[in-house]
């Protein structure tokens, strides 16, 4: 087995959700940790699939890698969760932010959901507290705390490789909207700078890419490239202009398509609501509450 400080990183894109979710590892036959999985949703029909996880099995396996961990950054409203269906094929520990309780506090009453419910983050196997240092095998992890997109929001550092979920995205794009319940977007500027106040070759990777139309997709940088071609967070843009700019671009943007459905699902930890009396499981669609 091979053994470093830092880690390899395969990064495995679905164009239905625009999301990336990685494998981290040390190299062949070494432990490794999921981060953002995706669950296959078909809006429509209500039906789920498996073909971007098994996309991340296939690879585990051709790899030899054993899961210690699946990593959340945060409850996504853009996708499902794969987490349940991973953690029963691979094993390894179900592990988000442990500021996830807020959320389903506040989530938990804008759906309504069943009195059982419950607002501790149990449905995980392990809450991740800002700063905490967790192993991969071989490799050290360390969490950092980078709320504004949702209050909950993580970002996992593993060697000179971080993990930024929806904080940033590609210099190109720009940043998380924060209009979404708990967001902030000063909170989000000052967890940026946490971010880029790391040495400037430390390599970042995004959860998500938009590309624009002239290039293909990607979803690694660095932080010297963030600090100087971000179109929203360069160097010299202040607070200020960030909320600004962040508060009127919020206000044109549609709701994700999938956020009814994934937020639900994703503070139970990627488990379906509890089945009903007729043995099918349902999500909620309030009307006019967000």
């Amino acid at each position: 087995m091979t053994t470093t400080t830092q880690p390899q990183v395969h990064g495995i894109f679905d164009k239905a959700t625009w999301t990336v979710t990685y494998v981290v590892h040390a190299g062949q036959g070494s432990a490794c940790a999921i981060i953002d999985s995706v669950l296959d949703y078909d809006p429509k029909s209500g039906r789920t699939k498996t073909s971007s996880a098994d996309d991340v099995i296939d690879y585990l396996k051709a790899h030899d890698l054993k899961v210690t961990w699946i990593l959340e950054t945060h409850a996504h409203a853009d996708h499902l969760s794969a987490a349940p269906y991973l953690k029963q094929r691979l094993g390894g520990q179900v592990a988000i932010g442990s500021r996830i309780t807020q959320v389903q506090k506040v989530f938990k009453g804008i759906f309504n959901l069943e009195p059982e419910f419950k607002q501790d983050g149990s449905q995980f196997d392990h809450l991740m507290a800002d700063n905490e240092s967790f192993a991969i095998g071989s490799l050290t992890g360390k969490v950092l705390s980078v709320p504004g997109h949702t209050p909950a929001c993580v970002a996992y550092q593993i060697g000179d490789a971080v993990f930024v979920g929806d904080t940033l995205f590609m210099p190109d794009v720009g940043t998380a909207r924060c209009d979404f319940p708990g967001g902030d977007a000063s909170t989000l500027f000052a967890s940026i700078g946490k971010i880029l106040s790391l040495p400037p070759q430390t390599r970042l990777f995004m959860c998500h890419d938009y590309p624009p139309t002239d290039r293909p997709v990607a979803f690694e940088t660095t932080v010297a490239e963030q600090k100087a071609r971000n179109i929203h967070v360069h160097d010299g843009v202040t607070q200020d202009q960030f909320v600004t700019m962040r508060t009127q671009r919020d206000a044109t943007l549609e709701m994700p398509v999938l956020i009814l459905p994934a937020v639900q699902i994703n503070i139970r930890a990627g488990e379906m609501p509890p089945k009903e009396s007729n043995g099918i499981a349902y999500v909620k669609i309030p009307l006019n509450a967000l």
